[in-house]
């Protein structure tokens, strides 16, 4: 609530915790990042723009919360790594990691790296910087991966012959199989952190009113987005689960699940097919060059 003070807010359990939040300065993330921060959690805000995830900071101290700025292009490798390397130069340990930042693309677009932009920020991206975070995250006590996927995931299929959308492309169909990675990627980092005291969960945040896909809206988006605005949720309403997965006291041994309206929910189909899981994880690890045994 615009104003208010934080340190009127009742919940704060998150005191002392630290957490990152990638496309932290609008819609569902920014949501996210003044929620936890409200709980008492110091928020590691990054964005792309300077001035917006200055903005968002301010704002979190304003209302009497702890906020740091990292900025990055989250589309572009180098500059996760260099995301990932500031932060762990400043910051010594990291409780939660929110894996947020995502978008819709209806045209092919092709990032710095002479990737797919979809595939490159909604899932080759928050893989990247997990991996990178991940010996400090198994530092702390019952550190959190939470990463937002959507339900679009159930109509994804990874298609390893053309994961780059080179053959053919839809805007849908991209986006859907980003959101199908997210939620695979999930999985399969939950398995492989079995014996460390790291969860990691999927959520679907909901259909929220937010500025999501503005950039390169297809033509469905164009049609129906304004005539559903009035029934979407909130950002506030759209980051409860994201804030939930986070924050919750009794999700500490909650791992390997996907997130509804603050419950764990089952997902498709596909999206439990360990063999689609591992191969994706080993052709991500090529795509961002990263050696993992």
């Amino acid at each position: 609530m615009p104003g208010a003070r934080m340190d009127s807010i009742s919940g704060r359990h998150m005191i002392g915790r630290t957490v990152l939040i990638t496309g932290g300065t609008s819609g569902i993330g920014k949501a996210t990042a003044l929620g936890l921060a409200a709980m008492g959690a110091r928020v590691l805000v990054t964005g792309r723009d300077t001035r917006r995830t200055d903005d968002t900071a301010r704002e979190i101290r304003v209302a009497g919360g702890t906020a740091e700025v990292f900025v990055a292009d989250m589309s572009v490798q180098s500059e996760v790594r260099r995301l990932a390397d500031e932060v762990l130069r400043q910051e010594p340990r990291i409780d939660v990691l929110i894996n947020n930042v995502g978008g819709y693309w209806n045209s092919r677009h092709v990032t710095a790296d002479g990737l797919e932009h979809t595939f490159a920020v909604n899932h080759l991206a928050p893989y990247l910087l997990t991996h990178l975070l991940l010996e400090r995250l198994e530092q702390g006590a019952a550190a959190r991966v939470v990463t937002v996927a959507s339900n679009a995931h159930t109509f994804g299929r990874i298609d390893f012959d053309d994961l780059q959308g080179t053959r053919s492309y839809s805007g849908s169909r991209a986006y859907n199989q980003s959101k199908l990675a997210n939620v695979l990627f999930s999985y399969e980092l939950a398995r492989k952190l079995r014996a460390t005291a790291v969860t990691a969960n999927a959520v679907h945040p909901g259909l929220v009113s937010t500025a999501f896909g503005a950039d390169d809206p297809g033509r469905v988006q164009r049609l129906f987005v304004p005539v559903l605005r009035p029934f979407m949720k909130s950002p506030a309403g759209g980051a409860a689960t994201s804030i939930h997965l986070a924050s919750a006291p009794g999700l500490d041994r909650t791992t390997g699940q996907y997130f509804v309206r603050s419950k764990s929910a089952r997902s498709s189909p596909r999206s439990y097919e360990e063999s689609v899981a591992a191969h994706l994880w080993a052709v991500s690890a090529d795509l961002v060059g990263l050696f993992i045994p």
